[in-house]
């Protein structure tokens, strides 16, 4: 460790010009030198003071992704981006070329999601989250039961001011999910090996404008017009519009959207109006203080807005066909996995309070659709409390 000398001790006089030039250039090591042992420095969950990381966290990326990566012209250490889509079920990283915009780098079918589409609300909802969100290296946990996890943040600061409630939501391996994002061992091996690696290339960055850190979008589908229109009925429409207005500010510029909250709501790429002295506060429960969007994010958004709005009204003319609110299903799993993993897309544990709107019958049908369609293996005989292994049941398992 560097010690700061005292200039007082050392022989002869220095002018004041050359010790001006001396301390900026002893400030610049100490921040050099501090970068790079934060680089140095492995990555630990929540706090842990261990150093010993197991080889599943250490594990280099794999030769096709480092050709893939220089094919793309990405640093190997540049910023990453995660995009999520439940419906798809697919997870997307994108990640900054030397453009210093964002591409996509690849997707990965996601293996299992649970609870419905829509935001999660509390803790033992079985729902994983919607939203935006950043990871930062004290929430990649390498000693995971799920073999690696990555904490997404939830609940962050629009949900708490919504009263939002929940923990240790995830995305891990083992494709099993309690209101988490899973995916393969081999596939979480690779974004957790991204997201690490992303890490190591923003220590010295950030040291003096805050942490290292990445964003995770997680949206319930692709929000395009056809969705929407799809999901016209659905009582969280509203809430998705919202999201859409972030969506299209990364779509239309490939840049990172700054997020806030206030009032209750996100907003996104928020400055202050032109002649304006004052900061930005931001209050997540308080009124939304004067601000303008940055214009070169604004204009090509709105470019898209538009676009997507007259396609929009198009759909709605043509009565396009309505998705039920409720998918019948607990969660979902990309159809790359329901050969080898079909025992675990199951019906959601709420229908029984909605048989109103969701006849036995019908769910039945649905159940016998499934089961002809190859989608379903026949149900097996067992109590409720046997559904999930014991090591598994309840909504987010703590890590």
């Amino acid at each position: 460790m560097l010690k700061a000398t005292n200039c007082r001790h050392s022989i002869g006089r220095v002018p004041r010009r050359d010790t001006a030039m001396i301390r900026t250039t002893v400030l610049r090591a100490l921040v050099l030198t501090a970068a790079f042992a934060a680089a140095l420095t492995p990555v630990t969950c929540l706090g842990e003071n261990s150093n010993r990381l197991p080889t599943k966290a250490t594990k280099k990326l794999p030769p096709e992704l480092l050709s893939l990566l220089r094919q793309k012209k990405m640093p190997i250490h540049s910023p990453i981006l995660v995009r999520v889509f439940k419906e798809e079920a697919e997870l997307e990283v994108w990640k900054q070329d030397t453009t210093g915009r964002f591409q996509i780098l690849k997707t990965y079918p996601i293996c299992r999601w649970s609870g419905d589409l829509g935001p999660k609300w509390w803790e033992g909802d079985g729902q994983t989250p919607e939203g935006f969100y950043r990871v930062t290296p004290g929430q990649m946990n390498p000693h995971s039961n799920y073999y690696l996890a990555i904490n997404i943040g939830f609940p962050n600061g629009f949900d708490k001011a919504n009263r939002r409630d929940g923990s240790f939501l995830m995305i891990h391996g083992d494709c099993w999910s309690a209101g988490c994002y899973a995916m393969t061992d081999e596939q979480i091996s690779e974004i957790y090996s991204l997201a690490r690696d992303s890490f190591l290339g923003t220590s010295l960055g950030t040291l003096l404008g805050g942490r290292p850190s990445f964003q995770v979008q997680a949206y319930p589908f692709r929000l395009t017009p056809a969705n929407l229109a799809r999901h016209r009925n659905n009582p969280n429409l509203a809430f998705w519009k919202m999201l859409k207005i972030g969506n299209d500010h990364f779509e239309a510029t490939h840049l990172e959207p700054k997020v806030d909250v206030c009032d209750r709501h996100y907003v996104f790429d928020a400055q202050r109006p032109p002649n304006s002295a004052r900061p930005l506060v931001f209050n997540p429960t308080g009124k939304c203080p004067a601000l303008v969007v940055n214009p070169k994010i604004a204009r090509p958004a709105l470019e898209k807005q538009r676009a997507d709005e007259l396609e929009y009204a198009k759909l709605l003319e043509a009565n396009a066909p309505a998705a039920p609110i409720y998918s019948e299903l607990d969660g979902g799993m990309n159809e790359a996995f329901l050969a080898q993993f079909s025992e675990r897309v199951t019906f959601s544990k709420k229908l029984g309070l909605d048989l109103a709107q969701h006849p036995v019958e019908q769910l039945m049908a649905e159940h016998q659709r499934m089961y002809a369609l190859g989608l379903l293996k026949p149900p097996a005989v067992e109590t409720p409390g046997d559904a999930v292994p014991a090591a598994r049941r309840g909504d987010e398992v703590a890590e």
